[in-house]
C-alpha cells in the first residue's frame, strides 16, 4: 500500500486532531472591537469547513476534498492563534508556540 494515499485511518485521526482543535480555540478578543469580529469569523470559516470535510467524505467519498477541508480548518484556527485572536496551549495542534 502507497504511504501517501487518503485512508479511512488517515481521515479519521485527522477529523479526531481537527475536533480537538475546535473545542480548544477560545476567543481572546475585547469585544465589540474588529479583532472579535475576525475571530468569530476565523472560527465559523473552520467550523464549515468541518462540515464540508464531513460532507465530502461520508456523503461523497471524496477523499480529497474532505482532506483539504481539514487542511483549510486547520489554517483558518493557526492563523487566529498567529494573530492572537485565539488562545490555544497546544502545540501538538497548532502551528503556535504561546509566548513565541
Amino acid at each position: 500500500m502507497r504511504e501517501d494515499r487518503i485512508t479511512d485511518e488517515k481521515l479519521a485521526t485527522y477529523f479526531s486532531v481537527a475536533q480537538r482543535a475546535l473545542d480548544e480555540v477560545k476567543i481572546i478578543t475585547p469585544k465589540g472591537s474588529h479583532l472579535e469580529i475576525v475571530a468569530w469569523d476565523y472560527l465559523d470559516m473552520a467550523k464549515r469547513y468541518f462540515s464540508d470535510a464531513d460532507y465530502y467524505y461520508r456523503e461523497k467519498g471524496d477523499y480529497v476534498t474532505a482532506f483539504a477541508s481539514l487542511n483549510y480548518l486547520h489554517g483558518f484556527l493557526d492563523a487566529g492563534a498567529r494573530l492572537g485572536v485565539f488562545k490555544v496551549s497546544s502545540n501538538e495542534l497548532f502551528a503556535f508556540e504561546e509566548g513565541g
